[in-house]
């Protein structure tokens, strides 16, 4: 059996919770109905359109500056606040991370977040069907990738239901994002838990770089979209606004026995966003977003009939909907310290599976102060509230139904200048408080030095824990049934109140060294060590003769694994000639998971070391053409999967872009274009069967007014 049926579902329970679909059917336009509440919501933006645009500028397009003119020693110098909480330079940062700026964001032709992050080294990202993606950081990948932290400007978007992010939902228009942030390695000093393999925090551009009107339209993917329009303009001269639609409708995809595979979808979302200079020394920002849209699924599952179970197939249809709404305020003060107050507030309802809503609340204050020379120190505190109510499904759902939780933490982190501007030592620790398992410090060490202007080398040792989920302790059903011997077994799973939290030791080394003005280069070493994994124990089977004769086989959730990955990430940045630039990358992971003696289980080890490449290389292309045309390449080589039987890929997506002034740039964008279709990713820990991802051409044209 799988090893985590959490995400399994039965006949039954899609026919419970979702609508039955047809094969080689989209899904109605008018499933939809849930939307309305946006199109109400983000009516006036079309009125802000035709009004302001009277009035205001025409828009163009805003960024940092072109950076294939930069220097590389300038792009090590890139700002950055992800790694420990406060603006620093990514020369300054001890530890492995990787920014993708709009630059990159514009070049790459990808049409949603996890595409993008296809280009950071040490990132493993795989398209399991048209609206579900596996993202992680060094190992433990899957649908639901439960130690990675991901966020949007701070607003951790990771679901304590299923330790993970629905990667489907977490979207803004490309042209509304500043950089992406990616840390491997721990973040629990700065971020708390579930920050164990890396952090991925997505940060927008403020709203005075938006300004007018903008809209971006794609031609030729499988389906309509995405499409965006958005706006911007002043508030009455203290601040500035941007508002956004963005509509998207992908058709299926196809199974690998060249079915349907049923997984079209579509999602309607509104957004805005304000920034406004309360006082020379204080700044507000406020933003958010909703949507609402369907999924359809192709689900797989033995059902356990009477008197014997049946392997059934299901196509269903589920709606998804929600929204979030955060704000931040900046205090500076004369001396040079900086508070900050972030309060946020999400909210989503999906129909898969336990039927969940859920509504969290989230409050955090941070200071940041230097003392004397030498000493920079950031601190602070944050309280989360969250709730979920779940309905019963008839196979898999949780006990309690309702849950409320609520979480505590305080962090310091003090950065020392042992030799000023060569030597710095930084030490923290978090702790925090969960409902579940109480009290976890996350501690870390890091030492940076700076050996000239070129290189720098940087060290740390960092604890992180991964807390328990809703799915671990809570828990229950009958997920498949199977026969044996001509005798019907059901499988029940419960959850285990007592699950631990899981814990890594992280020990990291790295440098950055800017070999030339055209050249250079960014290693990172690691090696973790992890205790109390999951696992799925199972008891003793039971066998009952009523209502006729069939074995229980019962499991739980257990923390009965340990073990060690390392590896290494590399990148590198060659410009060629002045209108040529090459981005290689390289990763290299290897797990070796363990069991002690007193687990039962039998599929953990192998899921977990065969679901990771072993090898993975990037190499992006840049080369500016004259009369205004770029081309930009992209290749990526994954090695095999052996627990999916996913053989080795290599993904080639090309771009040819042309700008006009600074009012249109069209671009045409091939993607997959080695392969007419092939497979990147079947979780072994889910039925949902995977699709073939094809091969697509589209054209682009963004026009600012």
């Amino acid at each position: 059996m799988n090893n985590y049926p959490e995400i399994q579902a039965s006949v039954a329970l899609a026919a419970a919770n979702c609508k039955l679909i047809e094969p080689n059917c989209r899904i109605p336009k008018r499933s939809l109905n849930s939307a309305m509440v946006i199109r109400h919501a983000v009516s006036w933006i079309a009125f802000s359109v035709l009004l302001l645009n009277l009035t205001t500028p025409s828009a163009s397009p805003q960024s940092s500056g072109d950076l294939t003119q930069r220097s590389l020693e300038d792009l090590m110098n890139i700002d950055v606040t992800s790694a420990s909480k406060k603006e620093q330079k990514i020369s300054q940062v001890a530890g492995a991370i990787f920014v993708i700026t709009q630059e990159d964001i514009r070049r790459s032709g990808a049409t949603n977040i996890p595409d993008l992050l296809r280009m950071v080294p040490g990132l493993e990202v795989a398209q399991t069907n048209a609206h579900t993606w596996a993202v992680s950081a060094r190992g433990f990948n899957g649908e639901f990738s439960n130690k990675l932290l991901v966020m949007l400007d701070g607003r951790s978007v990771y679901t304590p239901t299923f330790s993970g992010v629905y990667w489907n939902v977490f979207d803004l228009p490309m042209e509304e994002i500043e950089r992406i942030e990616v840390i491997r390695g721990p973040g629990g000093t700065a971020w708390g838990a579930n920050a164990v393999n890396g952090v991925i925090n997505v940060i927008s551009k403020d709203a005075d770089e938006t300004q007018g009107l903008s809209v971006v339209a794609d031609s030729g993917l499988p389906g309509q979209g995405p499409n965006s329009v958005a706006y911007g303009g002043t508030l009455a001269g203290h601040g500035h606004y941007r508002s956004f639609i963005k509509y998207l409708d992908e058709n299926h995809l196809t199974l690998s026995n060249g079915g349907p595979a049923v997984d079209q979808w579509h999602v309607l979302r509104g957004g805005f966003r304000g920034d406004v200079n309360i006082s020379p020394s204080s700044h507000l920002m406020v933003q958010g977003d909703m949507y609402a849209g369907r999924q359809g699924n192709n689900l797989s599952t033995n059902y356990f009939g009477l008197p014997f179970p049946a392997v059934l197939n299901a196509r269903v249809e589920s709606s998804l909907g929600g929204g979030y709404l955060q704000s931040e305020w900046k205090h500076f003060s004369s001396t040079g310290m900086e508070a900050t107050v972030h309060l946020s507030y999400d909210r989503y309802r999906r129909t898969e599976v336990i039927r969940e809503t859920r509504d969290t609340f989230n409050a955090d204050f941070q200071n940041h102060l230097a003392i004397g020379p030498r000493q920079d120190i950031v601190w602070g505190f944050g309280y989360r509230y969250s709730t979920s109510v779940s309905d019963q499904g008839i196979s898999v759902y949780l006990t309690p139904a309702d849950l409320n939780t609520q979480l505590f933490s305080a962090f310091a982190q003090d950065e020392i200048q042992v030799v000023p501007n060569h030597l710095s030592l930084t030490a923290g620790a978090k702790l925090e408080h969960n409902y579940y398992t109480g009290f976890g410090v996350m501690p870390n060490l890091r030492a940076n030095w700076k050996m000239n202007d070129h290189r720098t080398a940087w060290a740390a040792i960092s604890r992180a824990i991964r807390t328990p989920s809703s799915i671990d302790t809570a828990i229950a059903g009958n997920p498949g049934s199977f026969v044996q011997s001509g005798i019907p077994v059901s499988v029940l799973l419960v959850g285990n109140p007592a699950f631990k939290d899981e814990t890594v030791v992280d020990y990291e080394a790295g440098s950055r060294t800017a070999i030339s003005d055209r050249c250079s280069m960014d290693l990172a070493l690691f090696f973790n060590t992890y205790d109390n994994l999951r696992t799925l124990e199972t008891a003793a089977p039971v066998f009952s003769t009523t209502p006729y004769p069939h074995v229980t086989s019962t499991s739980h959730y257990g923390n009965e694994m340990h073990g060690e990955t390392h590896g290494l990430e590399l990148a590198t940045n060659l410009k060629i000639v002045d209108r040529w630039t090459l981005s290689p990358g390289y990763a290299l992971e290897l797990l070796h998971m363990h069991l002690y003696p007193v687990s039962t289980d039998t599929t953990s080890v192998a899921s977990l070391q065969g679901s990771a490449p072993r090898n993975q290389a990037q190499l992006r292309s840049h080369l500016e053409l004259p009369h205004q045309l770029t081309w930009d390449v992209s290749g990526a080589f994954v090695d095999r999967l052996h627990a999916q039987s996913i053989p080795s890929y290599t993904r080639l997506d090309s771009q040819l872009g042309w700008r006009h002034g600074t009012h249109l740039q069209l671009n045409l964008v091939g993607q997959n274009l080695l392969h007419n279709q092939h497979n990147e990713f079947a979780d072994p820990n889910e039925d949902v069967a995977p699709s073939q991802i094809k091969r697509s051409a589209f054209a682009r044209m963004t026009v600012w007014f």
